[in-house]
């Protein structure tokens, strides 16, 4: 990926005229931004760590994640975040020695898997340290064991995704996780992120599928997991899942694995919102449940039908449900109202998945601001939630005269409730940063507020860090405090993401 865009560029999307249309028309979109030419700040001089790259390329690949915030703050020539190096460890051994040299040294690390983060992940603090290195797992990329008997498949944590399906696939098996930064996102980063792939519903979240890690901290090495479920105390794989690089680096990953099958997708036309997330519920709660199971609400379903993106439910709310060949759920949607579409949507969607960040590329070309964030809730408060975030974003950017097209979805349901994942479109501001941190601010306020999680896949990073020091509360906080205390006695790991 390059430092501006998402992805291959031979994968970049063109705005039809139409869509071009429609955002001078409805949004006010202007027209295009200058993009400026990046400057590299001088970089501080580092030890001699394993495989080190301080060369300007490096550096630049390195500099930063894929938020909006990110790419505009990197479109304006600015990389403030950007590392003086990059360390290329080849096994569990040379990733502890780079922590062991960052801590005598005191340089900052920053953990690199896809540098798909869209919350700030990537953006270390430089005050109090001599230097920041990128710590790159880009060399750990082997298939260390596969067992057939277990179902299970050990791997090196700088594998993407791809290419761990490409492999399980030789065998017959598969992960089952396909989040929108599959084709870039390593299984490392799958795990310190606690991601959820859009098959979630039937394959479960990534940190589901963990059975055992490996991770090298500032105080040695951590073998977790020996068994299925134990009652060894607490499960101490929990603090390395989602921690962000904040504890220590994951180098290996046991995972659950299983047979590969076909999903057969169809769409769904419901009247409204109200009666999909109904239906939706139902699935969860009651099944069948399907693999795959996404309700857009009546504004994304609009836009996606306007821009051929997905089909047309008539005015109601499309759902995409992709079932393995078992128990169709066809019955129970009928039941809820549901008009069933025929397969075509389905493959739509299918086709079109992980489309998104390029599409999103092209809207900041246009002069567009996109960007997304999500939460979840228990299924009392999920309505409520989605007004509140919805009617948080719409007031923001509007009393700020950008007023947006804002589009939701659910994506990630459960027995006990579901996630909310929204996309925001308006033109940009003068100053479209602030812009957008303005609405997220709001929005997160709203979440809080509701009950909701300030988030359910995108994790904390830098950007999220006051919510969840609300969440958590200043007890919680402690314990965080206290374990990187004992994992990150140096305090080199991260600094300045995920702890409150």
């Amino acid at each position: 990926m390059t430092l501006f865009r998402w992805g291959d560029p031979a994968d970049a999307v063109t705005l039809p005229s139409g869509v071009r249309d429609l955002l001078s028309t409805a949004l006010g979109v202007t027209g295009p931004r200058p993009v400026t030419g990046p400057e590299l700040p001088a970089p501080a001089p580092l030890p001699d760590f394993p495989g080190l790259d301080v060369s300007a390329g490096a550096r630049l690949r390195h500099a930063t994640g894929m938020s909006t915030v990110d790419l505009l703050t990197s479109r304006s020539g600015a990389v403030p975040d950007a590392p003086d190096g990059v360390a290329r460890p080849a096994s569990h051994d040379e990733v502890l020695e780079v922590l062991r040299i960052a801590a005598d040294h005191r340089v900052a690390v920053v953990p690199h898997g896809g540098r798909t983060s869209v919350v700030g992940g990537l953006r270390a603090l430089r005050d109090g340290y001599a230097g920041v290195v990128a710590l790159d797992l880009s060399r750990l990329v082997r298939l260390v064991r596969l067992d057939r008997t277990s179902r299970t498949a050990t791997f090196e944590a700088g594998v993407t995704g791809p290419r761990a399906e490409q492999m399980l696939a030789e065998a017959g098996f598969t992960l089952g996780h396909f989040p929108q930064s599959f084709q870039y996102a390593t299984l490392g980063g799958f795990a310190a992120t606690r991601s959820s792939g859009q098959a979630s519903a039937g394959y479960g979240r990534f940190d589901q599928m963990v059975v055992a890690l490996r991770a090298a901290t500032g105080a040695g090495t951590l073998e977790l997991g020996r068994a299925p479920q134990s009652a060894a105390g607490p499960d101490l794989r929990q603090l390395l899942l989602g921690s962000e690089g904040a504890f220590g680096v994951i180098t290996e990953l046991t995972l659950r694995i299983r047979p590969a099958r076909e999903v057969r997708y169809a769409g769904w036309a419901f009247p409204s919102f109200d009666a999909g997330m109904r239906a939706v519920r139902a699935l969860a709660q009651d099944g069948p449940l399907p693999a795959v199971l996404r309700l857009s609400d009546e504004a994304e379903t609009a836009v996606n039908a306007a821009t051929g993106a997905s089909a047309d439910a008539g005015g109601g709310c499309l759902a995409i449900v992709g079932h393995l060949g078992d128990a169709d759920p066809a019955d129970r949607l009928t039941e809820y109202g549901g008009e069933p579409l025929g397969e075509e949507p389905g493959k739509v969607w299918e086709a079109g998945r992980f489309r998104a960040p390029y599409l999103r590329d092209a809207l900041l070309d246009a002069g567009a601001l996109a960007e997304t964030l999500e939460t979840a809730t228990f299924w009392d408060r999920l309505p409520q939630t989605y007004t509140a975030v919805r009617d948080a974003l719409l007031g923001a950017l509007g009393d700020a005269g950008t007023p947006p097209i804002v589009m939701c979805h659910i994506s990630h349901v459960y027995e006990t409730g579901a996630s909310l994942y929204f996309t925001v479109v308006a033109a940009q501001a003068e100053d479209p940063v602030a812009q957008w941190r303005a609405a997220k601010t709001s929005a997160g306020a709203a979440i809080v507020a509701s009950g909701a999680t300030i988030t359910h896949h995108h994790g904390i990073g830098r950007d999220h860090r006051p919510w969840y020091a609300q969440e958590i509360g200043p007890v919680g906080a402690a314990v965080l405090h206290a374990v990187k205390r004992a994992l990150d006695p140096a305090g080199i790991l991260n600094p300045g993401i995920l702890l409150p």
